[in-house]
Parts: C-alpha cells; structure tokens; sequence
C-alpha cells in the first residue's frame, strides 16, 4: 500500500487537538502579551511572514484592524528588509508581528534588526518553534510546537498560527475569549461531515483550473487555499477578491473550472451573485459559508460551517476542506504531497541586502 501523502492526510486530521493546544498556548502568554502593549500601545502594526504565512499575514491584519482599529498592514517580509521605507509610517509607535512556521525563513529573519533599525520598535513572533532564531529576536513569541509538520505544505501549522492572531487581535480588542474553546469541536466535525465532498471535488478531473474567491476577512484565507492547491497538486489556480473575478478573471471560466466561494456574512447576496454568474458560465460551484440557502445549494456543493462563532473568530474554519481538496486533487495525479515539486521546508537565502542600503 502507498504511503504517498501519510504525513500531510495525518496532519490535516489532527488540527482539531493542535487547535486546543494553541489555545493553551495562548492563555499561557495572554498576560505578558497585555503587559508588552499597554507599555506603549502601537499606532501602527505590521504584519509579516513568507508564502503561506504572508497569507495568514493579510487575514491577521485584517481582524487586528476590524477588532482594534489600528492601522493594520501585511507585507511578505522580503518588502521590510529591501523597500522598508515605504513601509513603515515615520514618528509613530510601530509593532511587528512576524509570522514564521520554521522561524527560520531568512526574509524573516533578516527583517527585524532593519525593523528595530529604522522604526525602534517591538516585535511579536508567532510561529511553531519555541526555540528557533525568530522567537530569540522577538519580544514576546507565542509558539505552538505541536503544530510541527513533517510535510512541507503547512496545514495544521498554518490553522495553528492563525489561531494564535486571531486570539491576539481578540484578547488586545477585549473580545470574549469564550469564543475559541469550541474551535476543535467545530473542526472535528466539519472534517467528518465534508471530508468526501473535499475527496469528490478533488479527484475530479474535469476540473482543471481552480479560482478561490474571498473577500474582506476571507480574501487571505481565499489565497492560501490557492497555494495549496498549486503546491500539492501542481493545477493552476488563482484566488481573487470576490467580486472582482467579474473584472477580467471571468474571461477563462469554462466548464473545466471550478469556482470555490468563501462566502462571508457583510456581503452574501453580492458574492452568491458571483457564483450564479460563473454558474451560468458552465464553472462548478463550490460555497463555503456559515448557513446555506435554497438558491446557493441549486449552485453546486455547499460546505456550512455552522460554527455560530462571530465573522472574526471564523476564518479558520474555512481551511480544513480545502486543504483536503488539494490532498485529493494530488493524489488523484499521481503526485506525492508530503514533497511537493522543487519546495522544501525552510527558504534560506545566501544574501539578502537592499542595493540602497
């Protein structure tokens, strides 16, 4: 029997009880992290982190923004240390949370003297390794190790990280933290209930583009999905902010593609319009949303969360399916996904330094 993909499938599973654990994590930092801003409260922050993490970096950014309202940007790291200065705003109290699975990445990690260079501020690592070179620069580090992966693709990592910024927003927003203990049930259950609509989706081979769409806290979620299915399975796809798929996008939807719909509650008349219009235009549907209506699930495939979790706690939860689609999708080619193609776990670069500097 093949064990193609045993590490990745396992790690996928498992996010349930590594989601508790990076809650634990967290309560365990909750204190020192309130001590550490309300010192000096930032003006602006920063997040940051490579590939996939720079997507968990624009859907942190989003929730710390909508829950804070403090300028909340992301920026793959490589921008901080080659284009810093149109990063960082000038005279203002700056914090940057540096975001690393491995915490070894040498974007990120060549980042932050140039971040306490120009701006002399604090900085936050989130990552998976309590004991690697990131979480010794930082201030403060909330690390989960148990969401260590043998597989290069992050999936449970990815989930656990953003747990931990979503958690971050939450505590400095003075949010309820209630919210996040039923996290792991929430995932147990979606993964038992839509595991073979992930499998069908996945396998099927008439589908050979994929667009993931998302907006307004989803479109980072959205993006990371598309990577998945570009790592593991090697199939074009693309992710786009919801309705702007109507803006040039649409032109090469067919009846090979499958259009996956990360349907958020501020907007879900107008992003269900988008997927009627692509419907119309021969695409598969694939909805994701918290509860579904007769006129999406006449579409194609629905996934409801049905998580009764507010919209900032909920971007989590849209990862476990897609992640299992892209599993499937690299099975069903022949591939292996715990290698994916010409990837490996850590980028380490030789030199990294501005021409300017």
């Amino acid at each position: 029997m093949s064990n193609r993909g045993s590490n990745t499938y396992r790690e996928i599973m498992s996010q349930p009880q590594v989601w508790a654990e990076a809650i634990d994590v967290f309560r365990s930092k909750a204190q020192a992290l309130s001590q550490l801003w309300n010192r000096n409260p930032a003006e602006q922050v920063i997040f940051s982190g490579c590939g996939s993490t720079y997507y968990l970096s624009v859907t942190a950014a989003a929730i710390f923004q909508y829950l804070i309202g403090v300028p909340a940007q992301s920026f793959p790291a490589s921008e901080l240390v080659l284009f810093p200065d149109r990063v960082y705003l000038k005279d203002m109290s700056i914090l940057l949370v540096a975001v690393s699975r491995s915490g070894e990445t040498t974007e990120t990690i060549k980042a932050i003297p140039i971040f306490r260079k120009k701006t002399g501020g604090r900085v936050i690592a989130i990552t998976c390794d309590s004991n690697n070179t990131l979480t010794k620069q930082a201030d403060l580090s909330l690390a989960v190790d148990a969401a260590q992966e043998e597989s290069i693709a992050q999936t449970r990592s990815f989930a656990s990280m953003l747990i931990l910024a979503q958690a971050l927003a939450k505590h400095l927003g003075g949010k309820d933290f209630d919210y996040f203990p039923s996290l792991p049930s929430i995932g147990e259950r979606l993964l038992s209930d839509y595991e073979e609509i992930a499998r069908k989706l996945g396998e099927d081979k008439k589908y050979e583009k994929f667009f993931f769409l998302g907006s307004g806290l989803l479109n980072g979620v959205a993006n990371e999905a598309m990577l998945k299915m570009k790592e593991m399975s090697l199939t074009y796809s693309e992710a786009f902010h919801t309705l702007e798929f109507r803006h040039g996008p649409m032109s090469i939807v067919d009846e090979q593609t499958l259009v996956v719909g990360l349907i958020s509650e501020n907007a879900t008349s107008q992003e269900v319009a988008v997927l009627r219009d692509m419907r119309e235009l021969g695409a598969g549907i694939l909805a994701i949303m918290e509860s579904s209506n007769d006129e999406i699930t006449s579409l194609g495939e629905v996934v409801q969360l049905e998580t009764k979790l507010p919209a900032w706690a909920r971007p989590v939860t849209y990862l476990p399916i897609l992640q299992l689609m892209a599993y499937y999708r690299s099975l069903a080619k022949g591939l292996d996904p715990d290698h994916p193609t010409n990837l490996a776990h850590v980028v380490h670069l030789d030199s990294l330094t501005s021409d300017g500097q």
